[in-house]
């Protein structure tokens, strides 16, 4: 439900703000006076494109806010799209001089479409020319799968659609490129024949290359540690032979100057620490050796590698990397060229393509036969007596994204008159109240809250008003509903009445939102009725017609003024 509406310099607006409550609104004025201006602000806030035609003279910007009840349905997407969810939900739009805007929800920056995703679960809006859109297939069939509760079916025949056609582009381009893919996959098999034989592992090449530099110099090796063996332990010359040497003439002196002492520990440490040095290096030039065969096995690896990271363009570290990647491009070709395979898959798909397009079918079948004796009921009361209407499924050549069937509103206008399509009526009052109809029948299946009629009811008068003021009383009894309408039958129907007034002030038009008391509406729906206003008879109309309507539920609002 919608809670309450702010607009600043918005067209003719120089700042408006009302509260609203559940039930029937009536939104009157006379012509010219701005009467869609709240339902025109309203669609800015619910995500609708703008322009900076729609700032009022020399302002800097346009701010248009709109606060809703926010209805369970709404609560997971909140979540989903990372806004702050709570008891409320508030939408909001700013347009520049430039014409940039910028949308909020809940206070966190949004896009557009998540403004009108989320206005999906609010509001519904409909406008005086409601039948155009109707005689479109796509809107029609939506119209019927909402009334039909078989949203999520159409979704699932949709995706089912796309799953289908993927498929099929899949068979079609490995059909037209199986000569390549063939040619690519032989290549493939070549060299992976001597990768696999060779099977480079990604922590091989630097253990082999230092493998091969120690048996490729192994003699020079083991001369260096021979060497080095000898400079640490020969009995003659060796480093441990002169340490003991220097060692006993410390200690001669140490005898002397007991101060030396520390200097023998220290000996002591290096003559133990050479010692293992010693040991080690012996130890590591008895396991050196020559040995020719491993050095060819090495020899021959690394060549092998080499050769076949030239042969790949790549490095030899790469090579590992490289291997696998042939392997991968092999395995997709295999399996995204297996034309038998992708048919299969096709088929499949098709399959449940088929299955999801039958449900939705059934579906649409049983809604279609309720909502036209529905519409059918609705535009007798509406003035159409022996009209006729029809939901038409015509079955497609092939099943679309859409399902198996478009689906077309036929309308006769009076008895005897062949059904036509709906954009092909010629009257506009008829196409207002087969409009009106439609909005009324499928409103009761919807869970929206807020209902807004903008003049649907252009082209009817008489008693037919005043069953559309009672058809949009009832429909407020459990929903908000607001109208724009230049109808006294209408509005004398509503529960709250507001006014829009033009005035002006130092050569500049105001426009006035006012809630009416009971006296200022006795005397609108009185000037509505197109008397004297003022004339008692006009005024006893009024109040017998007042007294007579359904009234739904009072919302609260506030008097507010707007400028152009």
């Amino acid at each position: 439900m919608l809670r309450r509406l702010h607009v600043r310099q918005f067209v003719l607006v120089d700042e408006l703000e009302l509260e609203f409550g559940p039930g029937f609104s009536a939104l009157t004025g006379e012509t010219g006076a701005g009467k869609s201006i709240l339902v025109d602000a309203l669609k800015l806030a619910l995500g609708e494109r703008a322009d900076a035609s729609v700032l009022r003279a020399g302002a800097p910007r346009a701010e248009i806010a709109a606060e809703f009840d926010a209805p369970p349905s709404l609560l997971p997407w909140l979540e989903e799209q990372g806004f702050d969810s709570g008891d409320s939900v508030l939408l909001r739009r700013v347009i520049d001089a430039q014409g940039r805007s910028r949308a909020f929800l809940n206070g966190s920056p949004a896009t557009l479409t998540q403004l009108r995703e989320a206005a999906q679960h609010l509001v519904d809006i409909h406008g005086q020319h409601a039948w155009q859109s109707l005689a479109r297939s796509d809107a029609a069939r939506q119209l019927l799968d909402a009334y039909a509760g078989a949203t999520a079916q159409a979704q699932a025949c949709a995706e089912d659609w796309r799953a289908w056609s993927e498929a099929g582009r899949r068979l079609r381009e490995a059909q037209d490129d199986a000569e390549q893919l063939q040619r690519e996959q032989e290549s493939l098999r070549m060299d992976l024949a001597e990768l696999d034989r060779l099977a480079p592992q990604a922590d091989e090449w630097e253990p082999l290359n230092s493998e091969h530099r120690r048996l490729s110099h192994a003699a020079e090796l083991i001369e260096q540690l021979q060497g080095a063996c000898d400079w640490l332990d020969d009995d003659e010359r060796g480093a441990q032979r002169m340490l003991a040497r220097a060692q006993a003439g410390l200690q001669s002196a140490a005898a002397i100057d007991a101060a030396l002492q520390p200097l023998l520990e220290q000996f002591e440490a290096a003559r133990a620490l050479l010692g293992e040095l010693a040991h080690d290096v012996a130890a590591r030039l008895r396991q050196a050796e020559v040995d020719p065969a491993r050095l060819d096995e090495v020899d021959a690896r690394l060549s092998a590698w080499m050769a076949q990271a030239r042969r790949q363009r790549v490095t030899a570290e790469a090579l590992p990397a490289r291997w696998q990647a042939l392997r991968a491009r092999l395995t997709q070709i295999e399996q995204g060229g297996d034309l038998q395979a992708l048919a299969e898959r096709q088929r499949e798909a098709a399959g449940r393509l088929q299955a999801a397009a039958g449900r939705l079918s059934a579906l649409r079948a049983a809604a279609a036969t309720r909502l036209a004796q529905q519409v059918r009921a609705r535009i007798q009361e509406l003035g159409m007596q022996g009209g006729d209407f029809h939901v038409v499924l015509s079955p497609l050549p092939q099943i679309q994204a859409g399902g198996a069937e478009n689906v077309e509103f036929l309308v006769a206008g009076h008895a005897g008159a062949e059904a036509r399509a709906l954009a092909k009526v010629a009257s506009g009052g008829e196409l207002s109240r087969v409009a009106l109809a439609l909005a009324a029948a499928t409103a009761a299946q919807q869970p929206l809250g807020t209902l807004i009629f903008d003049e649907v009811d252009a082209g009817i008068g008489g008693a037919v008003a005043h069953t559309v003021g009672r058809l949009l009383a009832a429909l407020g009894r459990d929903r908000q509903v607001l109208a724009v309408t230049h109808l006294a039958q209408v509005a004398a129907a509503a529960g709250q009445h507001l006014q829009v007034r033009k005035s002006s002030q130092g050569g500049t038009a105001y426009s006035q939102v006012e809630r009416l008391d009971d006296a200022a509406r006795l005397h609108e729906i009185a000037r509505m009725l197109g008397g004297d206003a003022s004339s008692a008879a006009a005024v006893a109309h009024a109040r017998e017609m007042l007294q007579a309507a359904v009234v739904s539920p009072a919302p609260r609002g506030r008097r507010a003024r707007a400028s152009d």
